[in-house]
């Protein structure tokens, strides 16, 4: 068993995602232990995903906890388009200083998922209120997690447990906070 760096809960040793919480799992190139950013904290080695080629894990890894934080993304960023046939889904309110560069299978949520640092003084965003999903057949889709202030998408309250497709443009409300989505 292994400890999630992100809820501390025990998962299976050869998880890919936190089945807790739905952080993706970073493992070390070196020592091969779990955790995050993007150099291990126990040796230095690269923090990667398993089982990709290491360019594009090391672009990954960057992705998806290196620019997870407040502010806009660097202007040197190279990561537009799609990436091994998976589109990049961008979620950002600039007003509230919120850029997400989102995970397959993050959830979304004031306690829980990788990006709590948006949502953890949002007193209307569940600890678990969404999660993003990517599937081949019909792109990036949002499932509402039974949230307490619900999710809309254009202005439409969708039900729990329902995945709907996320469209570049479209407008996602997490409770009380609209979220542009920009998929490239």
């Amino acid at each position: 068993m292994i400890i999630c760096p992100t809820c501390k809960e025990e998962i299976d040793d050869d998880s890919r995602y936190c089945d807790q919480c739905g952080q993706a799992l970073l493992y070390c190139n070196q020592c091969g232990r779990v955790g995050v950013g993007r150099r291990c904290t126990y040796c230095g080695g690269l923090m990667v995903v398993p089982g990709k080629e290491a360019q594009q894990a090391q672009m990954e890894s960057v992705a998806s906890v290196g620019y997870a934080t407040y502010g806009s993304i660097r202007p040197d960023d190279s990561r537009s388009g799609a990436q091994g046939g998976m589109p990049v889904l961008t979620l950002a309110n600039d007003s509230l200083n919120i850029r997400i560069v989102a995970m397959n299978g993050a959830i979304i949520g004031r306690r829980k998922g990788p990006y709590t640092q948006f949502f953890e003084k949002q007193a209307y965003v569940s600890g678990v209120h969404a999660q993003l999903l990517f599937k081949p057949e019909t792109g990036w889709c949002v499932v509402d997690k039974h949230s307490s202030n619900g999710t809309k998408l254009n202005q439409r309250q969708i039900q729990p447990d329902v995945d709907m497709t996320l469209n570049n443009g479209d407008v996602l409300a997490i409770a009380n906070v609209n979220l542009q989505v920009i998929i490239r």
